[in-house]
């Protein structure tokens, strides 16, 4: 007789469980272990792969896959899994030893209410970055180097079904006809999936993990990404309200730099965040967070970071962040920060601060404007006081290796200036040895600091 997880719900004599009424503790991917089997095996004995596979196909053949599993009723739909998983033993005559049993439990229950084989690195707070390449490979990154597990899917199909689990809350699907898929995890994890036909070696999955809590400036500190110099130089930008660009490549610390450096906004000012993928952890109360949409199925429901830019003009914004610009929305936000809206904030990529100034005349481009180069040229260099360029380096640390001012025009092009750069002097073993110093120049913003009210010491601009 098959049972629902719906029905077991309903149910009014639920006995007592070994958790008294706690959550069981998750628990890492269990070893091998061998068990006594009843009947049907002759008391012979299977490897844990083969028992996990085996019950965990009775329990999904007998529960409702389409049970409602948000965070209320969770803990409610564990219990009764249990309970159902505990009678599937009795009927299969697997003995196993409790502790055993417990993480058998634990495993089968990941498939089934969680993420699978991923659920040990999602909670390992060492770990930044996931990538599954197809179901026999699985990478992470840990203190900014790869290394490969020995985690392992079951087969493809394994791969789609966490996948699935994954973006199907959020309304997104991947499937042939729309093999690529952005989304994030509850705790709002970055996720991005790609399949065949795209991928020739199976499903591709990457997580970016959602730090819980966030890196904070004296983390920064103590990681040699800056130095209390370059921090009290940056805090002051912040604070008197000149518009920043953060480029730099991809896993170079961005958005965490940008986490960092919007914690410096007085708490008195309206702060209007424009995401991709929401990740920026403000801790000002007068904060208004926007999350572009993708298409539906249909192919229709689109809300672009662009939109919402334009929007965010008609919410009376002291700042606008935006995560990272991209496309056309360059130009919107060019052209907030241009209009009053000072002290603006955003991300790109980019090889180096040059290079920022060329992508975003790219992306200006993109906007589907027709505007002559020097006019788009003229905008940036008004818009935009400072690019901070952050760079991952060989042996896996992040560091600003440069901070720059946008002075402005010399005939038709933009003038900058390098006040802050990172030396590197060698390595020792693995580790890049060098240091951020100044240049020894003084920015010309510093009579826009000075009008409000915020004065530097010379010495930071001094060279060492």
């Amino acid at each position: 007789m098959s049972f629902s997880i719906a029905k077991r719900l309903n149910r009014e004599d639920q006995p007592d469980y070994e958790t008294n009424g706690h959550e069981p503790e998750r628990r890492v991917a269990p070893p091998t272990v061998s068990a006594s089997i009843g009947e049907s095996t002759s008391s012979a004995r299977v490897n844990w792969q083969q028992l996990k596979a085996r019950v965990q196909r009775r329990l999904l053949e007998e529960t409702d896959a389409s049970a409602n599993l948000d965070s209320d009723n969770l803990l409610q739909v564990r219990r009764t899994l249990e309970m159902l998983f505990s009678e599937i033993l009795e009927q299969e005559n697997i003995q196993l030893p409790r502790p055993d049993r417990a993480r058998l439990f634990d495993v089968v229950a990941a498939e089934i209410l969680a993420f699978g084989p991923l659920e040990p690195l999602l909670h390992d707070e060492s770990i930044t970055e996931i990538m599954v390449n197809g179901y026999d490979q699985v990478w992470v990154e840990r203190n900014g180097r790869l290394e490969e597990t020995s985690v392992k899917f079951e087969d493809e199909e394994h791969v789609r079904r966490i996948i699935d689990r994954i973006i199907t809350p959020l309304g997104r699907r991947c499937d042939e006809n729309s093999p690529m898929v952005d989304a994030r995890l509850p705790d709002g994890s970055r996720v991005n999936a790609i399949i065949p036909p795209l991928s020739l070696i199976g499903p591709v999955l990457t997580i970016r993990k959602f730090a819980t809590d966030p890196l904070t400036a004296n983390d920064l500190l103590q990681f040699g990404t800056l130095t209390p110099a370059l921090l009290d130089f940056l805090k002051a930008c912040i604070r008197g309200r000149l518009n920043m660009v953060i480029s730099g490549g991809t896993g170079s610390g961005k958005t965490t730099l940008l986490n960092v450096l919007s914690s410096f906004i007085p708490s008195d000012e309206r702060i209007v965040t424009i995401e991709d993928a929401a990740e920026l952890q403000l801790h000002q109360r007068h904060v208004v967070r926007l999350e572009k949409r993708p298409a539906n199925a249909e192919g229709k429901g689109e809300i672009k970071i662009r939109d919402l830019v334009v929007n965010s003009l008609r919410m009376r914004p002291d700042r606008i962040i935006v995560g990272e610009v991209r496309s056309g929305e360059a130009l919107d936000m060019l052209q907030a920060m241009n209009t009053g809206h000072d002290g603006s904030l955003t991300t790109a990529h980019s090889n180096s601060p040059r290079d920022t100034l060329a992508r975003i005349e790219t992306m200006v481009l993109m906007a589907g404007v027709d505007l002559p180069l020097r006019a788009i040229r003229e905008q940036i260099a008004s818009a935009i006081d400072v690019i901070v360029h952050q760079e991952r380096l060989q042996d896996g640390s992040r560091k600003v290796v440069k901070v720059t001012e946008v002075q402005g025009m010399e005939g038709d092009t933009i003038v900058l200036q390098d006040i802050f750069e990172f030396r590197q002097v060698g390595l020792v073993g693995r580790k890049v040895v060098g240091e951020i110093t100044a240049k020894g120049i003084r920015p010309k913003f510093l009579d826009k600091l000075a009008a409000n009210n915020i004065h530097l010491p010379p010495s930071i601009f001094q060279v060492d």
